[in-house]
């Protein structure tokens, strides 16, 4: 039987409620742009959360104020296996309009933590920081080393945190698991009990900007005028109605079959000709998440074009999130791309992309069997090996050939329709049973693994 939390669980996640708070409080917000982020600010609260004697911690700072740190628990046998807990400091931008409060306030409101960051994943770095300084306090002495990492730069492309410390400390973080965001709870019909969804795969980026040109003229003369906004905005009506070709095998048969749905919705998402029909029964999250597991998606996201409102454009600009599926690379995105616009395809010109292919870890690992047997002792469910749609700081490790995974349960206090709305949207937050719950995962999952 794996060791629980002791008695005083109110006391800890009171302590993790706090040390969220502060974090989110800290602003650490990432735009895209190289002084953005200011992950110094979320570095020096956790450093200063985690000290104490004999602890050693070491920061990383490639660009001014984008600052990663790194705490080791070396084990007491090298030959032992390793584990790395890990997670990201920054956070997307929050335009508080539409917000029902402060998204950077960290307000505690029935028994919930409002604020930017707060699910995705300042949540899993507060709780991850709350039992590595408990285990030390505890005076636990693992048999293979224990790493922690807060990494900057996650909500870009990770180029300041997690690529630059593969690329350039690698033997700080280097480890034989990692774990990292995040889990998911279901919230469908399944048969054979409940279900946690894990994941051991990521959809890849492969960001592109296009340019259209035309003619400049007057603007109070448009009849037949070589229009390059208009053309630009054909291209994202035609991105916004095409539809990939599905791939409803490989690792999404085995993920339906795996969750053990009800028979109807199980032939209903593995099927071509039922699956649009099938998933616009489903909660709308729900559905928007399965849509984006199944093909390559393109989403026409930012359109620059113009220079004066009397004046016909001779040039716009279009920036596309393209996320793939694994086999879909470059000469995949390009043909997709040039069925999806038609004879418009010549009408663009392709001025940056930036590939960046989809990663999966095994299932079939001695951490991941941990982590099946911790999760259905905290929560009563199996897990289901899953993927995601958006990038994590997995792919870095495991192109080092190290297994990495997103690791992490929610409880069922918000509604799990609400939940999908809140990553990178309004009023994000995260009730305090699930910092309990991701406090015991943690905590069972490394004494488990490391004892």
């Amino acid at each position: 039987m794996l060791p629980r939390l002791g008695s005083d669980m109110v006391t800890t996640v009171d302590e993790t409620t706090e040390l969220l708070q502060q974090l989110i409080r800290n602003r650490c917000v990432n735009d895209g742009t190289p002084d953005s982020g200011g992950e110094v600010r979320n570095a020096e609260t956790l450093a200063a959360y985690l000290a104490g004697p004999g602890v050693e911690i070491e920061r990383y700072e490639p660009h001014p104020g984008r600052s990663s740190l790194v705490l080791r628990v070396e084990g007491r046998d090298r030959r032992a296996p390793s584990l790395l807990l890990m997670g990201h400091t920054d956070v997307v931008p929050a335009d508080p309009t539409g917000w029902q409060r402060d998204p950077f306030g960290g307000e505690l409101v029935a028994g919930e933590v409002w604020g930017r960051g707060a699910l995705d994943m300042l949540c899993m770095t507060a709780t991850m920081a709350v039992v590595i300084k408990r285990l030390l306090a505890g005076g636990f002495r693992p048999n293979g080393t224990l790493i922690f990492a807060g990494v900057a730069d996650e909500e870009s492309r990770g180029t300041y945190g997690a690529s630059w410390l593969t690329q350039h400390a690698w033997d700080a973080v280097r480890a034989d698991a990692v774990l990292t965001e995040s889990g998911r709870r279901n919230s469908l019909p399944t048969l054979g009990g409940p279900k946690a969804i894990m994941n051991v795969a990521e959809k890849g980026s492969h960001w592109m900007t296009l340019r259209t040109n035309g003619t400049p003229g007057h603007g109070s003369a448009p009849y037949k005028a070589d229009n390059a906004l208009a053309k630009a905005a054909d291209v994202v009506r035609r991105l916004v109605t095409y539809k990939p070709p599905l791939h409803l095998d490989g690792q999404w048969r085995a993920f339906v079959e795996g969750m053990q749905f009800v028979p109807e919705l199980s032939a209903g998402l593995l099927s071509a000709d039922r699956f649009y029909e099938t998933i616009d029964a489903l909660p709308p999250g729900v559905a928007k998440g399965f849509d984006a597991l199944v093909h390559t998606t393109f989403s026409p996201n930012v359109l620059h074009g113009g220079m004066k409102a009397n004046i016909i454009p001779d040039s716009a600009t279009l920036q596309i999130d393209i996320r793939t599926l694994p086999g879909d690379e470059t000469p995949q995105v390009h043909a997709m791309l040039r069925e999806a616009l038609g004879e418009l395809w010549n009408e663009v010109e392709i001025i940056e992309e930036n590939p960046d292919p989809a990663s999966a870890s095994s299932p079939d690992t001695p951490i991941f069997r941990v982590m099946c047997e911790v999760t259905k002792k905290v929560t009563g469910a199996d897990v289901v090996p899953g993927s995601t749609g958006g990038l994590t700081d997995c792919r870095f490790f495991r192109r080092k050939g190290m297994p990495a995974y997103g690791y992490s349960v929610l409880s069922a206090k918000i509604p799990i329709a609400e939940l999908a709305t809140m990553f990178h949207g309004r009023n994000e937050r995260i009730d305090q049973e699930s910092l309990r719950l991701m406090l015991e995962l943690y905590e069972q999952t490394v004494r488990a693994y490391l004892s």
